[in-house]
């Protein structure tokens, strides 16, 4: 899945707005005032920073060892870090957003 993909799909959610709170590199999607996706447009390849279920995160990282890492510059507990690119289907990357979006809005 490209970032613009996965940029149509957050903004399909209800209440979802897009921002560059820290800076033009960083595309952050946010639902009712908190981050639920943050997209690095610059990095080789790209990422994405997302919020998942505690119990879930590490079971994604064993999934996908090669694409999902421990939250860069988030907290490891809470958030991950997906490798676009890297052989995760697009279905999965929509579930982890759609998750993301739900963690957010409780």
């Amino acid at each position: 899945m490209e970032i613009d993909e996965i940029r149509i799909y957050a903004l399909s959610l209800p209440d979802t707005e897009e921002c560059f709170p820290f800076g033009e590199n960083s595309l952050v999607f946010k639902t009712k005032g908190k981050i639920f996706i943050i997209l690095d447009l610059i990095s080789l390849p790209a990422t994405m920073n997302y919020k998942a279920d505690p119990e879930d995160i590490i079971l994604q990282r064993e999934e996908y060892p090669d694409a999902i890492f421990p939250g860069y510059h988030m907290n490891k507990k809470h958030w991950n870090t997906l490798h676009l690119n890297r052989h995760v289907p697009s279905a999965i990357i929509k579930e982890i957003v759609i998750t993301s979006y739900k963690l957010v809005r409780k």
